[in-house]
């Protein structure tokens, strides 16, 4: 998957023109806020797991994909509560494979797998905007949290993340 694809995805939207390229590497954290100028909390992480239905070997594609806030972190009993699977994150080539994205720039937008089920953690809704990747490890465009619900055809809001501070405006 590429940013092209991406941004070809995005035109639905009008939102193919947001995204932004950077000529140094936003594949983390940290490096993305750094790129953008704002603090590493607005940039939204896609984390890519294993469902109950994951196996590359069965041929099953299943995964769940939960964008974050970047200074939250996975809680694994909530994880668990809410998704009925431990909080195992797909390998390398799990994610590229499940998702069409590389790690560095796993993204919601245009995942390959219509399987892939998408979750916006509340660790988000303290913002006015965010941050997330656009399919490459140097690109990312600002949302709102809504506008992110609705592009990446999240199927709910989910409290599966603990670490971050502040409260949630949703």
């Amino acid at each position: 998957m590429s940013i092209e694809t991406v941004k070809e995805y995005l035109k639905a939207w009008g939102k193919d023109a947001a995204v932004v390229e950077f000529a140094v590497s936003c594949a983390t954290v940290e490096l993305a806020a750094e790129a953008v100028g704002v603090e590493p909390a607005r940039i939204a992480k896609t984390l890519a797991f294993k469902s109950r239905t994951t196996s590359l070997e069965k041929g099953v594609m299943d995964c769940i994909l939960v964008v974050a806030a970047g200074d939250a972190r996975i809680d694994g009993k909530k994880f668990k509560e809410r998704f009925g699977v431990k909080s195992k994150m797909l390998s390398p080539e799990e994610a590229f494979s499940l998702t069409g994205h590389a790690v560095g720039g796993v993204c919601p937008f245009a995942v390959t797998n219509p399987a892939a089920a998408v979750y916006l953690d509340v660790s988000l809704q303290r913002f006015t905007t965010i941050f997330p990747a656009c399919g490459s490890s140097n690109s990312v465009m600002e949302l709102a949290c809504d506008e992110l619900f609705a592009i990446a055809r999240a199927r709910e809001w989910v409290d599966v993340c603990k670490g971050w501070e502040g409260e949630c405006h949703g």
